[in-house]
């Protein structure tokens, strides 16, 4: 008898078991609030809505930032120094406004809301900017002969209000959307994890779409005007809401999980409050949670030896130990929340290579337009903005994100053994940073031979498709190194600070515009303070740009030797 009531017992653990595997089961719940079907939620069924987000979103981000700079020197009548400075500070607070939105989506929202009110605030930047480039009393003034009458105080409070509005929404869901994706995969469907993988790739894929698009809208801005050409870009950031909608039923939501800060400020003020106390040898004696279901932000993390100080916070002080008080989290943290600002800490050094590595990149955006306007823009009768061809950027990515997908990996994973995804995601990173620095060099060299033949006094000026090498490598090195960073902070992360670590990565390119912002100030400072033009000027023939590129290329070489350093020592996550 007690046979067949074991029996029944295996028989209904069996079909609880296979019940369990038709739910996702990373804590994940469906818009109902319940436990989602793998069949019917997540997954690549709704990828495709977040993807088109991304894309119309991206197009329309792009439409503004690629040629503003242009804006800025034709119509708003600035000169390169203060338009290229202009340029990288509103980049840079696009990507440091993302700090807002993290912490938001990881402690109140949820990513999914957070992402909706953002959206909002964006659509009414893109509208304003709309205005200013429309209304004529808000559109500035043409130049007459060599006279440029500056904007009027309203022209420029509405061009820079929708402009740092478009900052604020951009930057409040830049690090939601590719994490919200990413949660579409469940981390414990090994299936999924790898397919999670795949996502990152066809998420900076469909960036590029985006901004492959948005160069046809340079010709719309210079050659029919800024109005037509803001207000594209206005409607195609309304199509990335209604598509981010439309997929609500298909998704799968992490609840918000208390802030990731207040974690962090717990662990630093308990260790603190117990700087006396001794850190025990058994690392099995330092407080943890009995069960899993009661570590409400994240899965267990295995203990580490490194950061031993911080270890402080998980000791059970005498008093502690007698009265069974484990209450207070601002004197006694969990070895899982220690270890969640242990990573955050050994995150710092690969995050700072970012820095520099953004601060080249912003040279896209910026220099390399100006130093195009300085050549030969003519194809017959016909003048190509010197913007538009970053169109070659996006081929470049839009050819390397399948190659890499569909060959690289599988040719990687014969070759290091790795049979997750070939290379791993840091030396994807470190081969992104040594291809930028080849980048900015051609630019350099481009630079010189530029100089050289306006020099020469020839009426004949270099052809702008010399630009062309210069941001085909520059394509390669974003595959590697932007696609490598997104995974990185996501899978590198406490699962409770998973919005704010993609922050992470938004923020070391919001310090690499302002870097480039600084570099180009001392630059000019110093290159000036004798009387002499610099190496920028307003004409460029008359400065040495190609100086300039060398220096960021030494830079690079040095950042890229110290993330190899810093690469090799670092400690993966495990959790337990």
């Amino acid at each position: 008898m007690g046979s067949v009531e074991e029996e029944q017992f295996l028989i209904e653990q069996g079909l609880t078991q296979e019940k369990l595997k038709l739910y996702a089961e990373d804590g994940s719940i469906d818009i109902n609030g319940n436990p989602p079907l793998k069949q019917r939620t997540g997954n690549w069924k709704a990828c495709p809505f977040i993807l088109g987000n991304e894309c119309c979103e991206r197009l329309a981000y792009y439409g503004i930032a690629i040629n503003l700079i242009t804006y800025l020197s034709a119509e708003l009548h600035q000169g390169n120094v203060s338009a290229a400075r202009n340029v990288t500070t509103w980049q840079g607070t696009c990507y440091i406004t993302s700090l807002i939105g993290a912490v938001l989506a990881d402690a109140y929202w949820g990513r999914y809301w957070t992402i909706a009110c953002f959206s909002s605030i964006y659509f009414i930047g893109m509208s304003a900017l709309t205005l200013s480039a429309t209304v004529p009393y808000l559109k500035p003034s043409d130049c007459i002969g060599d006279f440029c009458p500056s904007p009027t105080t309203p022209q420029y409070l509405t061009f820079f209000l929708g402009l740092y509005l478009i900052a604020l929404g951009t930057g409040g869901i830049k690090p939601c959307v590719s994490s919200f994706g990413a949660d579409q995969f469940d981390d414990k469907d090994p299936s999924e994890r790898v397919r999670k993988s795949s996502f990152f790739n066809w998420f900076y894929f469909c960036i590029n779409i985006g901004a492959f698009g948005s160069f046809l809208l340079v010709l719309v801005q210079e050659n029919i005007g800024w109005g037509l050409g803001f207000g594209i870009p206005t409607v195609f950031m309304g199509l990335a809401i209604i598509s981010f909608f439309f997929g609500t039923p298909l998704y799968r939501f992490q609840k918000p999980k208390g802030s990731p800060i207040t974690r962090i400020c717990q662990v630093l003020v308990a260790s603190f409050r117990k700087t006396s106390l001794r850190v025990p040898e058994d690392a099995t004696l330092l407080y943890e949670t009995e069960t899993q279901e009661l570590i409400v932000a994240s899965r267990k993390l295995e203990h580490t030896d490194d950061y031993k100080y911080l270890d402080k916070a998980a000791v059970l002080s005498l008093e502690e130990a007698r009265s069974l008080e484990f209450s207070n989290p601002w004197s006694l943290c969990t070895v899982t929340q220690v270890e969640e600002v242990k990573i955050l800490i050994r995150m710092l050094p690969i995050w700072a290579s970012g820095i520099i590595f953004s601060s080249v990149y912003a040279q896209a955006t910026t220099m390399f337009i100006q130093q195009g306007r300085a050549m030969n823009c003519n194809i017959g009768s016909f003048k190509l903005p010197p913007a538009t061809l970053g169109v070659f950027d996006c081929i470049t990515v839009l050819i390397w994100v399948p190659l890499y997908d569909r060959f690289n990996v599988p040719v990687a994973k014969l070759l290091t053994r790795n049979n997750d995804n070939g290379f791993t995601v840091l030396q994807r990173m470190g081969i992104g940073l040594f291809i930028s620095v080849f980048g900015i060099a051609a630019a350099a060299v481009v630079e010189t031979v530029r100089l050289g033949t306006a020099e020469s006094g020839t009426d004949v000026s270099l052809t702008v498709f010399w630009q062309v090498p210069q941001i085909f490598i520059f394509g390669a090195a974003e595959v590697f190194y932007f696609v490598g960073q997104l995974e990185f902070f996501y899978g590198q992360s406490p699962d409770s600070m998973r919005s704010v670590c993609s922050a992470l990565g938004l923020l070391a390119n919001a310090l690499g515009s302002y870097l480039s912002s600084l570099i180009l100030t001392v630059v000019t400072y110093f290159t000036t303070k004798d009387g002499g033009d610099g190496w920028i000027t307003d004409d460029l023939n008359e400065g040495h740009l190609d100086y300039f590129f060398w220096l960021l290329a030494g830079l690079s070489i040095l950042n890229a030797l110290v993330y190899v350093f810093s690469a090799v020592n670092y400690k993966q996550k495990t959790t337990s």
